[in-house]
């Protein structure tokens, strides 16, 4: 799951102000195109024009891309739709900042005698702007996005990220109750000295629980072994995982993945990197993130070495970060698809109407039960 990696607006996109984003296809045009032979057989190309990318007659993998019938463009929905399940309800968002009802139940849950910021922002924008005085007061920094969060910044050696993770648990538990639906709480630590902060790696992200039963949950109660690596975890809540391995890079996220492969059976191995959407994405650096889809790109080898005739690979991701726009956030986008078994000829999948057809998949293949929204195309 490659965070933030859209292939071009979604019909709907006009709704969130998306129109015109395409991050993979916008990307490669900022820098004269994208040089990613791995996935370029794999069959990327062949799902649109991608300038450096060349269409395959003989694509190793099939391909295609996938509609989100979720409302919004977040990692959790995204994520659950990618699980089996279709968000149909609204999440909470903030765009003038958190009411009072919600920031006073913070300070009266957390004993905090003040918080800072409480508006929507970019998260190293506002360290920037209120570092030197959260580092005065001692008060945290609060703040949202286009997205449906609550985010929580902090100083790890003057606030201290034990507190910093304290406060974010009371925030999920407590706080943001009902009627308030929030898709994330995320603590946002940083490092460093006024005129020079920097956000560390130690995010954490305290997600609500999915609604419905996802393929985690389905195979797991079939006993097999959910591995969930990276962002995962929080994405999910933990549920329906048995295995859980946290990263704090996509390098390690991609050793992960080929320590895994290399080691289990009978299992479904589900990880995000998500260096694409935090480093680049958010931060509007396409050369970044362009960066970054190589040292991916030069990893996948490895990760196709440790698979045999009875494996399958899905590539994809869950939303779009076009970083080429004027927005930092999100984008409203197709995610690209790929599917690679090394028996099979790779086939036109064609343009799937959910996300959720990658758990149907996953479904058909484990051979389990199962409700879950989607069509498989095993």
């Amino acid at each position: 799951m490659l965070d933030g990696l859209g292939i071009g607006e979604l019909p709907d996109a006009s709704l969130y102000n998306d129109q015109g984003s395409n991050t993979l296809v916008n990307m490669a045009e900022k820098i004269g195109g994208l040089h990613l032979p791995n996935l370029e057989k794999l069959g990327l190309g062949n799902i649109q024009k991608i300038k450096g990318i060349e269409p395959q007659l003989k694509p190793l993998a099939s391909f295609g891309k996938m509609s989100e019938l979720s409302k919004g463009k977040d990692s959790t929905s995204g994520h659950w739709e990618l699980g089996g399940v279709v968000v149909d309800f609204d999440f909470s968002y903030f765009p003038n900042g958190f009411p009072s009802e919600i920031t006073d139940n913070f300070l009266k849950y957390t004993g905090l005698k003040g918080f800072l910021g409480n508006k929507p922002a970019s998260g190293t924008e506002i360290i920037k702007e209120l570092g030197e005085e959260h580092i005065k007061t001692g008060y945290p920094i609060i703040y949202t996005s286009a997205d449906s969060v609550f985010q929580i910044a902090a100083h790890e050696e003057v606030f201290g990220l034990k507190k910093l993770y304290e406060i974010c648990a009371i925030t999920r538990e407590k706080v943001l109750v009902e009627p308030y639906l929030v898709g994330r709480v995320i603590a946002r630590p940083f490092i460093g000295e006024v005129g020079c902060f920097t956000r560390t790696v130690n995010r954490k992200d305290y997600s609500l629980s999915p609604p419905k039963e996802t393929i985690l949950d389905i195979l797991k109660n079939n006993r097999y072994d959910t591995i969930a690596i990276g962002k995962i975890n929080d994405l999910f809540n933990y549920q329906g995982i048995t295995i859980s391995a946290p990263t704090k890079s996509n390098k390690e996220g991609c050793n992960k993945i080929v320590e895994f492969a290399s080691k289990e059976h009978n299992s479904l191995i589900f990880a995000n990197l998500v260096d694409f959407d935090v480093y680049y994405g958010h931060r509007n650096d396409t050369e970044g993130f362009a960066v970054a889809l190589k040292e991916f790109d030069d990893s996948l080898p490895l990760i196709l070495e440790q698979m045999d005739s009875t494996d399958c690979l899905i590539i994809t991701a869950d939303h779009g970060n076009d970083p080429t726009t004027p927005s930092t956030d999100h984008s409203r986008e197709y995610v690209p698809l790929l599917f690679y078994k090394k028996t099979s000829e790779g086939k036109n999948l064609g343009i799937r109407e959910s996300f959720s057809d990658v758990a149907k998949t996953v479904a058909e293949f484990f051979n389990v039960e199962n409700s879950l929204n989607g069509v498989s195309f095993l």
